[in-house]
């Protein structure tokens, strides 16, 4: 006789938080578009004397907090797979195998998103505009995008896509270890914001499309755990068990 693993019910997911809150930041999002607060932060970051951002060249920015710091999170995404598919093999992680599948998909939903909505959006970077010695006229993001023959790649905000991807983290971890849980959303908003903060620096983005990122990792995250791991008490005590075997 034998039966199938029972996962333990999921705690309940405050709905008005979870979606209530990322749907206020949007609003607010866009009402900033009526004001100058993502010039006046780039402005931070700019030196008029120089004629360019001033972690434009950094090598600590550019090639330790971007791109190493991508590879990490990439080489992290590939051990997530490989771990995926040997849970259909290896007894011990067949347990798991709903928690990686989440994870996984959470992690390429998060990531692959970013290029397609660049290109839809054409919105440019800060370090083209002519306010900051380029040659591109800015927009605002719902505004039409003036005539140019080199359109913007720059909303959302890839980088900082690397670092709230991790949100993925919380989800799949907060049923079976909530503290692991908590402490791992506090980490990937935290390197979300740090990601965010050093392309700011560069003049790669302006504050509200790392802001939006982060909304729509948030979201990517949360739909995926619902769809795949999201199981009330009421649906948890519905766990079908195997027959048993007669000999």
């Amino acid at each position: 006789m034998s039966s199938t693993a029972v996962r333990p019910a999921s705690r309940p997911l405050n709905f008005w938080v979870c979606l209530g809150v990322p749907a206020i930041a949007a609003i607010i999002l866009v009402l900033l578009e009526l004001t100058d607060l993502d010039m006046d932060l780039a402005r931070y970051f700019y030196d008029p004397a120089a004629g360019d951002f001033i972690g434009r060249h950094s090598y600590f920015l550019e090639d330790i907090l971007h791109d190493r710091a991508k590879q990490v999170v990439i080489a992290f995404s590939v051990f997530a797979v490989i771990g995926f598919i040997c849970a259909f093999f290896v007894e011990k992680l067949k347990p798991f195998k709903r928690e990686l599948g989440c994870l996984v998909l959470s992690l390429g939903l998060a990531t692959s998103f970013v290029t397609p909505v660049k290109v839809v959006t054409a919105v440019q970077c800060p370090w083209s505009l002519e306010q900051f010695g380029g040659h591109e006229t800015y927009s605002e993001l719902l505004s039409p995008r003036p005539h140019t023959n080199k359109p913007g790649r720059c909303w959302p905000g890839g980088h900082a896509a690397t670092g709230f991807t991790l949100f993925a983290l919380f989800f799949v971890l907060r049923d079976r270890r909530p503290r692991l849980a908590r402490k791992a959303f506090i980490f990937a908003a935290a390197l979300g914001t740090v990601f965010s903060i050093s392309r700011m620096m560069q003049g790669a983005h302006f504050f509200s499309h790392n802001v939006w990122t982060a909304i729509f990792c948030w979201l990517i995250c949360l739909g995926s755990y619902y769809y795949i791991l999201y199981r009330p008490a009421g649906k948890a005590e519905r766990v079908t068990k195997a027959q048993p075997v007669s000999v």
